[in-house]
C-alpha cells in the first residue's frame, strides 16, 4: 500500500512540473497598464516628402514648351530636373501664364519659377534668385526684304513684344511706354505670328525663341538683326523673397551639374556647343 502512494506521488508530481515547464516555455502577454497610465503611443507614419511646386511659361520652346503629349519639356525643364536630381528634392512642373507667373510665387502657389527669366534690379526686390544659369542678349527680327538695319530704325515703326519681358522694357525705352506702336502679346511667337501677318514691322524678343522660330519656320522668310547696344542679361531660378533654405538647395544642385558635366551636356543637346564655349550670349541664348 505504501509503495503505490509512493508511486502515486511521484506520477503526480512529475505531471505537475511538466506543466510548470511547458508554461514557462510559453509566450510571454506583456503585463497590462496600471490604472491611469497610458497605453504606449504607435510609431507615426515618415511624413511624405515635399513636392515643389515649378512654375513655367510652356509656350516658349526651346526653354519651356509642351510636346504633343501635353508634356512640359525643354532646356529649363532639364536643367531644374538635374538641379532637383542633386538637391535631393522632388519637383512637379506647372504650366503658369507668364502674365501673373510672379504672383504666384509671392502667394506660395509656387515654390519656384523657371522660365527664362531675366535678372534685374527691380526683379530682386520682389523675390530672391539663383546663381545665373544661362547668358541671353535681345535680337531683331524682320522680314527679309525689310530695309530696317539697326535698333533706332524701329523708333517710329511698330513694333511686336511679349508683354512684361525685357524686350517690352529695351522697345519703351527708344519710343516711349505709352506708344501706340508697340503692340504687346501674351507669348513671343504671337507677336512673331504677327510679324509674318504684317501686322507689325519688327519683332524685338530673346534670341533663342527667335532663332528657334526662324529655323522652324523657313517660310515666314524672316531675317535677324543683332543690335550691339543691347545689354547682356542673365537669368536664374526665382525662388520667394527670404526662402533661403531652397535657394541654398537650388545654388547647390546648380554648382554640382556644372562641376560634373551634366550642364554642358543639356546645353549642347539643344544648342549645339557647350556654354562654356561661348564668351559672350550665344547666338540661341533667350530671356524674358
Amino acid at each position: 500500500m505504501s509503495s503505490i502512494s509512493t508511486r502515486h506521488f511521484l506520477q503526480s508530481a512529475g505531471i505537475l512540473l511538466a506543466g510548470l515547464v511547458l508554461a514557462a516555455c510559453g509566450k510571454q502577454e506583456p503585463p497590462a497598464p496600471a490604472a491611469g497610465a497610458s497605453a504606449p503611443a504607435a510609431s507615426a507614419p515618415a511624413p511624405a516628402a515635399k513636392v515643389y511646386l515649378v512654375g513655367t511659361d510652356a509656350a516658349y520652346a526651346p526653354f519651356e514648351s509642351q510636346n504633343e503629349k501635353g508634356e512640359i519639356v525643354g532646356f529649363d525643364i532639364e536643367v531644374v530636373k538635374a538641379v532637383a536630381k542633386k538637391a535631393g528634392i522632388e519637383v512637379k512642373f506647372v504650366n503658369t501664364p507668364w502674365e501673373g507667373i510672379f504672383n504666384t510665387l509671392a502667394q506660395g502657389d509656387r515654390d519656384l519659377l523657371v522660365s527664362s527669366i531675366t535678372i534685374t534690379a527691380e526683379r530682386k526686390q520682389t523675390m530672391d534668385f539663383s546663381t545665373p544659369y544661362f547668358d541671353a542678349q535681345q535680337l531683331i527680327a524682320v522680314k527679309k526684304d525689310s530695309k530696317i538695319a539697326k535698333f533706332n530704325d524701329l523708333k517710329k515703326l511698330k513694333v511686336g513684344v511679349q508683354n512684361g519681358t525685357t524686350g517690352d522694357e529695351v522697345v519703351s525705352k527708344l519710343q516711349g511706354k505709352d506708344s501706340a506702336n508697340i503692340k504687346r502679346f501674351e507669348s513671343t511667337p504671337l507677336a512673331l505670328k504677327e510679324l509674318e501677318a504684317g501686322g507689325v514691322d519688327a519683332v524685338v524678343a530673346d534670341n533663342g525663341v527667335v532663332v528657334h522660330y526662324v529655323n522652324n519656320n523657313s517660310g515666314a522668310n524672316f531675317k535677324t538683326i543683332s543690335e550691339a547696344s543691347f545689354p547682356a542679361e542673365q537669368y536664374g531660378l526665382a525662388v520667394k523673397k527670404g526662402n533661403t533654405e531652397l535657394l541654398e538647395k537650388l545654388n547647390k544642385g546648380l554648382a554640382d551639374i556644372k562641376t560634373d558635366g551634366t550642364y554642358d551636356k543639356i546645353y549642347t543637346q539643344y544648342f549645339g556647343a557647350p556654354a562654356a564655349a561661348a564668351a559672350k550670349a550665344p547666338a540661341s541664348a533667350a530671356s524674358k
